[in-house]
């Protein structure tokens, strides 16, 4: 079973510069112990306790899996995943109307 993984820039170091690898799986889980296998150190990167973790978003096929069955998403042949990084930034708060110029 074949399933590509597309990787964000900041996890290449993992896969020797790739933008996406191969992997296989019956479940999410089960692609990272695979991917863990020939990409030593990318697991710990997406998961901690069993979980995705907080920063790290991946869809599958476009869908975000923490609303499908998170890491116990099950996977088939042809399937795409996507790994994110979450990206944040700024307080949200305004110290009041801007200037304008």
């Amino acid at each position: 079973m074949a399933i590509e993984v597309r990787i964000p820039t900041i996890l290449r170091t993992y896969t020797d510069g790739q933008k996406a690898v191969e992997g296989s799986g019956d479940t999410l889980a089960d692609l990272f112990a695979d991917l863990e296998s020939r990409h030593n150190g990318i697991r710990e990167r997406l998961v901690d306790g069993g979980q995705l973790r907080r920063f790290v978003n991946v869809y599958l096929n476009d869908e975000d899996v923490r609303f499908l069955e998170g890491i116990s998403t099950k996977l088939s042949d042809g399937d795409s995943v996507t790994i994110l990084p979450a990206v944040a930034g700024g307080s949200g708060m305004s110290d009041g109307p801007r200037e304008q110029r």
